[in-house]
């Protein structure tokens, strides 16, 4: 790895590989976890202490042994040395047109008449990768203010509004055809064959006890007549077998027990049975109640006629 990365480039490399292994496995919310966690910080921060200290020691240890090896042992290490250059060759001539550093032996003649208690500058070019990423944010910019503020683009939160409104659509037609997220206000009445059959199995099994197979009514109330507890009609009757009837003495709330599906079947089968007139039922509890959602042809009938009658 020291033949093809410098230390300059090694160790910023590892430490960033840490580092990001780190926000990715430590679950830390909207927050970095260097932030939300200051011993990831501590963490952090030793382990690149860690980095620095082995290299300083490497690059000491690697000086010690050169000092200790014959002459022998220098020259093939030079040599070796050689190849690996011209085998990286590639790369120090990428790092040189990206840099455009000056060799060494050139220092004398980029040095500054500046003199700061013996420190000397010295008069070098601003590298190439730093002049092309400022060309190259000078354009982002001039998009940037182009594309939002002359052309009117959407902004974040312009983009999170649209997001949002698109959300809520796509979630409402799912709710339509999601038997088990329906609720009370997407309930419709089934009237289907198949799943009154349904509903009555259900019906027997969990609701036979207390209201009778005839649903006449025994410890429940009689579910043939137009009198409601807790009103009538599939999206109240849905809502009392799902969260409970009155508390204390009402009937169990079954969406613990039953599925959404589930519940609509049997709540229509229950309103199919409504006037069927079960043998000695029990008297009537609640009042009666009317959907004020069905349409008032009788009524309306029933008025042209009085009237009728009145003029005759």
């Amino acid at each position: 790895m020291k033949k093809f990365f410098p230390v300059y480039v090694r160790v910023p490399l590892i430490f960033f590989i840490v580092f990001a292994l780190m926000e990715y496995f430590i679950d830390s919310g909207d927050r970095p976890a260097f932030i939300k966690y200051p011993m990831v910080s501590v963490f952090l921060f030793v382990f690149l202490f860690i980095l620095i200290a082995i290299e300083v020691t490497l690059n000491a240890v690697d000086r010690v042994m050169y000092q200790l090896m014959s002459p022998e042992e220098k020259a093939k290490l030079e040599y070796e040395s050689t190849l690996s250059l011209k085998e990286s060759a590639w790369f120090k001539e990428l790092m040189h047109k990206l840099t455009k550093t000056e060799p060494m032996s050139k220092e004398a003649d980029l040095l500054m008449d500046h003199d700061y208690d013996g420190i000397k500058e010295l008069d070098n070019n601003l590298p190439p990768w730093w002049v092309y990423l400022f060309y190259i944010c000078i354009i982002f910019g001039a998009v940037y203010l182009a594309r939002y503020e002359v052309f009117g683009g959407d902004n974040q939160e312009m983009e999170l509004q649209k997001e949002m409104a698109q959300a809520k659509i796509d979630v409402d037609e799912y709710l339509k055809t999601a038997p088990d997220l329906m609720d009370e206000k997407t309930v419709v009445l089934l009237t289907d064959a198949p799943s009154l059959a349904a509903g009555k199995d259900i019906f027997m099994n969990n609701c036979a006890a207390c209201h009778r197979a005839d649903a006449g009514g025994q410890i429940g109330p009689n579910l043939t007549d137009d009198h409601w507890i807790l009103g009538g009609g599939i999206k109240n009757l849905f809502h009392t077998i799902t969260n409970g009837g009155r508390d204390g003495k009402g009937m169990i709330a079954w969406k613990g027990t039953l599925k959404p599906k589930e519940i609509q079947k049997v709540a229509s089968y229950v309103l199919s049975l409504q006037g069927s007139n079960p043998k000695d039922p029990k008297a009537p509890d609640g009042e009666i109640w009317v959907d004020d959602s069905a349409p008032k042809t009788t009524a309306a009938a029933d008025s042209k006629k009085d009237t009728t009658e009145v003029k005759k």
